[in-house]
């Protein structure tokens, strides 16, 4: 149902090792009126994302309104599934794609071992953004962060008898009133999953699979299914389209366990082989604008690096929420684990 076996081959050829040296990263670059008429002349940008599309295409609108002669056709999708359609393209020689984002590290990590990816650093990442959330050798840099959470209607379960902890969803109560994403499916979801079974172990998810759990695809999916009143709760799903919601009226509040939450990175790059090259280095350094990344945080209700980006006011910062956070590598030879399992536990 998932694709796994396209999976599984791009990720077998991922972790043998890589026919690309590493190089130095290149020199910050800034937009210069060379490059903005060089991107003009191209007149399109091509990005593959992960993010939600509604907040993926008012960035786009936001890019288009300071560069109206360039089109953006945004191409949205789970992480999972972009990945493989970037895999299935350059397998074969197709290169649709400019700029690239998805909420799983581990893609990049397999990009660049690929030689995938075009090294860049715009000047604005060079300047403002930690070291250990931009790639040293300067394929890719964190656009966005966002974390994996608990949330409720609040009109629906009262706040008293609503979960605390992780091991609260195992109560008999939620039974058939729970929803969560899928890990071959977002990337959000499968970090979110590999933190959870190095903090709770396997036996964890083994007895949440026996919850009646709705299942949907995308971590985008599980708060607008707590809009829709269809279930109670949600297991995980990405937090910043709870605050999307929650902008709009909805009574819907988070739960930011003791225990941790599970952060998402999601990186972005410019590909080896853009068909656009000029017009995707100028919207790669767009992505990391301030007024780009306040609209990810005031739009989208992403969290970004961008020391400048102000929060909305009655957002918990997220240095008052203690994170879970996962490492690729140790990630990457866990992941046909992680299907497997959650296959077996989850019917799917």
């Amino acid at each position: 149902m998932w694709n796994r076996p396209i999976t599984a081959a791009l990720l077998a050829v991922g972790m043998m090792a890589s026919s690309s040296a590493m190089a130095e990263a290149p020199a910050p670059y800034q937009v210069t009126p060379e490059l903005e008429a060089a991107a003009k002349a191209e007149g399109k940008v091509v990005f593959y994302t992960a993010t939600d599309v509604t907040v993926a295409e008012k960035l786009a609108e936001l890019f288009k309104t300071k560069y109206p002669e360039i089109t953006v056709q945004v191409e949205r999708a789970g992480s999972e599934r972009v990945f493989q359609r970037i895999g299935q393209e350059y397998s074969t020689g197709i290169y649709n794609a400019d700029v690239i984002e998805t909420s799983d590290a581990v893609h990049f990590a397999y990009f660049k071992r690929e030689g995938w990816l075009e090294p860049m650093v715009p000047q604005e990442v060079a300047d403002k953004w930690p070291a250990d959330e931009r790639d040293p050798d300067g394929n890719f840099a964190a656009y966005r962060a966002h974390l994996s959470v608990i949330a409720y209607r609040s009109d629906l379960l009262p706040d008293a008898e609503a979960p605390k902890t992780w091991e609260d969803l195992l109560d008999p109560r939620f039974k058939g009133k729970m929803v969560k994403a899928h890990p071959g499916y977002s990337g959000t979801v499968m970090t979110a999953t590999f933190a959870l079974t190095s903090l709770l172990g396997w036996d964890y998810f083994e007895k949440l699979g026996t919850q009646d759990v709705m299942q949907v695809q995308s971590s985008t999916e599980p708060p607008k299914k707590l809009a829709q009143g269809e279930r109670v709760l949600e297991v995980d799903g990405n937090e910043y389209n709870v605050f999307r919601l929650q902008d709009e009226g909805v009574p819907i509040k988070i739960v930011y366990p003791e225990a941790g939450t599970p952060l998402a990175v999601g990186n972005a790059a410019v590909l080896a082989h853009a068909p656009n090259p000029n017009a995707a280095k100028l919207f790669y350094s767009f992505l990391f604008s301030l007024e780009a990344q306040q609209l990810n945080s005031d739009f989208g209700g992403l969290r970004s690096f961008h020391p400048d980006v102000k929060e909305k006011e009655g957002r918990l910062p997220i240095s008052q929420i203690k994170l879970l956070h996962s490492d690729p590598a140790q990630l990457e030879p866990e992941i046909l684990t992680i299907k497997s399992n959650y296959e077996k536990y989850f019917g799917t």
